[in-house]
C-alpha cells in the first residue's frame, strides 16, 4: 500500500470505531478532518492530546472539522478510554495498521532501551474534498491543538 503525500486526495478508507460505527472516509466529504493518531489509550501523553481535543471540540465544530483519534488498540478499550475521558468524537481502531501504513506513522521508537515498532504521535488535515492539506509528525501535546485550530481558520481566509 502507498503512502498518501500532501495535495494528494485521501484513498478510500474505512475503519471500525467507539458508538458500534465504521467510520468511512465517503461518509466524511464536506467536512474538514482531523485525523490524530496516537500511540495508545490510557496513557499520560494520549489522555492529554485527547482532552485537548476534546476542550476544544466546539472551535472545531464551528470551522466544520470532524475529529477521529486512531490508535491499534481495540474498539473495546477506544470505548473505555472514550467514556472515561468524555470524548465527545471517535476512535479507531486500527489493529493491523491499515491506516498506520496509508499515513506512514509507525516508526521504531526506543522504550526502555528497546527499540519496537510504535505509533510516532502525528496528526493530518483532510480538507472538504478528501485532500490531505497539512501534516504534523512528531507532535508535542503542548499547544499542538491550538496550531491545528490555527490550521483550519486560516483556510476560511
Amino acid at each position: 500500500m502507498t503512502t498518501v503525500k500532501l495535495g494528494e486526495f485521501v484513498p478510500p478508507f474505512e475503519g471500525a470505531a467507539t458508538g458500534t460505527t465504521t467510520i468511512k472516509s465517503a461518509d466524511l466529504l464536506g467536512k474538514n478532518v482531523v485525523l490524530y493518531f496516537y500511540p495508545k489509550d490510557n496513557t499520560p501523553g494520549c489522555t492529554q492530546e485527547g482532552q485537548a481535543f476534546r476542550d476544544h471540540i466546539t472551535d472545531f465544530e464551528t470551522l466544520n472539522t470532524v475529529i477521529l483519534g486512531v490508535s491499534r488498540d481495540s474498539v473495546k478499550m477506544h470505548e473505555g478510554f472514550k467514556c472515561k475521558q468524555a470524548f465527545p468524537f471517535e476512535l479507531i481502531s486500527d489493529p493491523d495498521e491499515t491506516l498506520c501504513n496509508l499515513f506512514d506513522v509507525i516508526k521504531m521508537k526506543s522504550m526502555y532501551g528497546k527499540q519496537v515498532r510504535g505509533i510516532e504521535r502525528s496528526t493530518f488535515l483532510i480538507d472538504t474534498e478528501g485532500r490531505l492539506i497539512r501534516e504534523w509528525r512528531k507532535v508535542k501535546v503542548k499547544g499542538h491543538v491550538e496550531e491545528v485550530l490555527d490550521a483550519i481558520n486560516q483556510l476560511k481566509a
